[in-house]
């Protein structure tokens, strides 16, 4: 697919900053499980924050296609600085499309800038891939908003300053009685808890936010009552867009260092590049790596055109995210021994690879929404 002059520019940024900014530091942040606090504000004065965000509201005003090429590109550098990208865009949309001019001002340009940060609170214990099951209320008060609950697995939870809650506000109306409220973590009632021990993307914080009658103004409430599971379901299309480059860029890192190992490892006086059994392992590795981009950017294009993508998204990210665990695990086995060693890219590449299966959406669920589109075609 050829780009165009703007898209290459914005790709040739992007990876710039992988290469200078996010790559150098990808093995450090990897092992202390540290929050990028630098990294993360030079993406916001580097304008990585909020693609598709208006530029008029603080954003880059370009579309899916730029956002899914972002986040390709500083996946290819670091999956977790990558998900933080895709964090703002999916914040960034709902406070753009949604947001008074007042929420506007208060939270979107400083959540774009980088000057604070922000966590999106959607799972809980018993409400995952189902997320009809959240049990988060938010009940009227004489002065707003009174905020009850606790929300699992939230990125950032441990750094955010502000969250973004889906809570039932109708219990007896199922998903038409469930909204969102933006609620400040320094108010009284906001309590976190520790920092989970991931697997991979380790930057990454995620932890638990808890709302003990946590009170709001009345102008917490993001859109209107009751349209909370509306209003996330229309950002799900571009999020998994979002997953599904990511994916993309973790398997292109792998596929160049499988590359590079080739050229340079020997076995029995010769390079393994030159064995017919590693070259069709990187052939499968360059020929999936492109056709889940394909579909990605096929994904991307639709949702720019305003047309239907809800089964091309989900294709996109079930692909890209099962052809990028398969293909991490095959660029371990090009490095051979030393490709299990922590400190090793592939070895982070590989953990960094199987929560594209399991977050914004499981694969499983991605083909029953597929097969629902196919079968109501």
């Amino acid at each position: 697919m050829n780009l165009s002059l703007e898209h290459q520019q914005v790709a040739d940024m992007a990876r710039r900053f992988a290469n200078e900014v996010i790559r150098p530091e990808a093995e450090r942040l990897d092992r202390d499980e540290s929050f990028p606090a630098h990294i993360y504000k030079a993406m916001g004065e580097a304008g990585l924050f909020g693609i598709t965000v208006p530029d008029s509201m603080g954003g880059a005003g370009l579309d899916c296609l730029a956002y899914s090429i972002v986040m390709e590109e500083l996946s290819r550098g670091y999956a977790s600085i990558a998900d933080q990208c895709g964090l703002l865009e999916l914040l960034g949309t709902l406070l753009s499309r949604h947001g008074t001019p007042a929420q506007q001002d208060r939270w979107l340009l400083p959540l774009l800038r980088a000057d604070q940060r922000g966590a999106y609170c959607i799972t809980e214990a018993g409400a995952g891939s189902d997320v009809s099951g959240i049990k988060t209320t938010a009940t009227r008060t004489a002065t707003g908003w009174s905020l009850s609950g606790a929300k699992l697995w939230i990125h950032n939870a441990p750094v955010a300053d502000v969250a973004f809650v889906l809570a039932r506000t109708d219990p007896a109306a199922g998903k038409r009685g469930m909204s969102i409220f933006i609620v400040d973590c320094a108010l009284a009632g906001v309590s976190r808890g520790p920092k989970e021990h991931k697997m991979g993307q380790r930057a990454s914080q995620v932890g638990e936010l808890a709302f003990d009658a946590v009170q709001l103004p009345a102008d917490a409430l993001l859109g209107t009552e009751g349209r909370g599971f509306h209003m996330m379901m229309s950002v799900l299309e571009k999020g998994r867009v979002g997953i599904a480059s990511l994916a993309v860029g973790i398997a292109q890192a792998a596929l160049e260092a499988s590359v590079e190992q080739a050229k340079i490892r020997k076995q029995f006086g010769q390079h393994i590049g030159d064995f017919q059994a590693i070259q069709f392992m990187l052939a499968d590795m360059a020929k999936d790596t492109e056709a889940a981009r394909l579909l990605v950017r096929a994904a991307a294009g639709k949702i720019d055109a305003g047309t239907e993508a809800t089964a091309a998204s989900s294709m996109a990210k079930c692909f890209a995210a099962d052809m990028a665990v398969t293909h991490t695990a095959n660029a371990i086995q090009v490095f051979g021994g030393s490709g299990y060693i922590r400190g090793y890219e592939v070895e982070r590449l590989y953990r960094d690879a199987k929560i594209t299966q399991i977050y914004e959406g499981t694969n499983q669920i991605q083909r029953v929404i597929i097969a629902r589109q196919l079968l109501k075609a």
